[in-house]
């Protein structure tokens, strides 16, 4: 049950790292092609926040609390720590890399830098409420577009 737990959070520590970097590819992508969900003020402001807590983390020298909770639950499984089942295996090799730490801190001040930058390049929109009300009619996040982003999201994942 732990092991299963533990793979359950790397799975949800896949999915934060696919929201920072396919969410950028997205904005960076989407805002020329008009997609309007990538100017999305609140999801902007998230997607910042996101990867500003990642570079606050590597700046103040703290490990990830996903990482933490999940050697923990290997710990309590009685499996050392990161995966050793299969989805646990696949999925820390897709997101753990071997470096110094000032190369962390240097990667992840670079893409908070970036993202940052898309408020300038893409800038988002503030929906006035009497708006949000009346676009209910509007198209919905288009979930097909971060699947055509995922092959992307997993190369950039590997090779860096």
């Amino acid at each position: 049950m732990m092991a299963a737990m533990a793979d359950l959070v790397v799975a949800i520590h896949a999915a934060y790292i696919a929201f920072v970097v396919v969410g950028f590819i997205a904005i960076i992508v989407g805002g020329p092609l008009g997609w309007r969900w990538v100017r999305n003020f609140a999801l902007r402001v998230a997607h910042l926040i996101a990867i500003a807590l990642v570079l606050a983390e590597s700046i103040a020298g703290l490990a990830c609390p996903l990482t933490t909770l999940e050697n923990a639950l290997r710990a309590r499984a009685g499996q050392p720590g990161y995966a050793t089942s299969f989805l646990g295996y696949w999925l820390d090799r897709l997101i753990f890399y071997a470096a110094p730490g000032w190369v962390f801190v240097a990667l992840y001040a670079g893409f908070t830098i970036a993202v940052a930058a898309t408020f300038w390049l893409v800038p988002p929109k503030r929906v006035s409420r009497v708006n949000s009300l009346s676009s209910r009619n509007h198209r919905r996040f288009p979930v097909c577009s971060l699947a055509l982003l995922l092959p992307v999201f997993l190369m950039v994942a590997r090779c860096s």
